[in-house]
Parts: structure tokens; C-alpha cells; sequence
């Protein structure tokens, strides 16, 4: 593994420390990742057929749907519900 130094204004830093603790990670982490992300990026068709896969999965996991079960106009929009 390499290291590499990087420099950068005391507020991008300061900022870039709270999204790390947000994250519960440190700053290089996240670097590592965002390097990571820019080096190995995606094709356009490797997005999209890693998109179409996503979507699949999903529709996959929905089983109890009927467009027939849906409400009416007036049951929508029944406040006392």
C-alpha cells in the first residue's frame, strides 16, 4: 500500500473530519474510497447493468402487490383515516 499526502484548507479538512465521524470511519478512509471509486470507476454499461440487476432484486422481493387492492378517490382522500 502506498501513501500519498494530500493538502488541503483547514475548513475542507474540518468538514471532511465531521462527515468521517458521521460515518463512523476516519479521513483516509474515506479518500482510500473516493480513490478507490475514481480508479476502478464504472462503464456506463457496467452502471447500467448493475442498475438493471438492482431493479431486479427489488421486484423480486415484492410479492404482496395488486393494483387492484388500491384505494379509492374518496377512501385517498379521507382525512379521518
Amino acid at each position: 500500500m502506498k501513501n500519498i499526502t494530500v493538502s488541503v484548507d483547514d475548513e475542507t479538512y474540518r468538514r471532511a473530519r465531521v462527515k468521517a465521524a458521521e460515518a463512523d470511519t476516519s479521513v483516509s478512509a474515506l479518500v482510500r474510497r473516493f480513490l478507490a471509486d475514481l480508479a476502478g470507476g464504472e462503464t456506463e454499461e457496467e452502471r447500467f447493468a448493475r442498475l438493471l440487476r438492482l431493479e431486479q432484486e427489488a421486484r423480486a422481493r415484492i410479492t404482496n402487490f395488486s393494483a387492484a387492492d388500491r384505494l379509492s378517490r374518496d377512501e385517498l382522500h379521507d382525512r379521518s383515516r
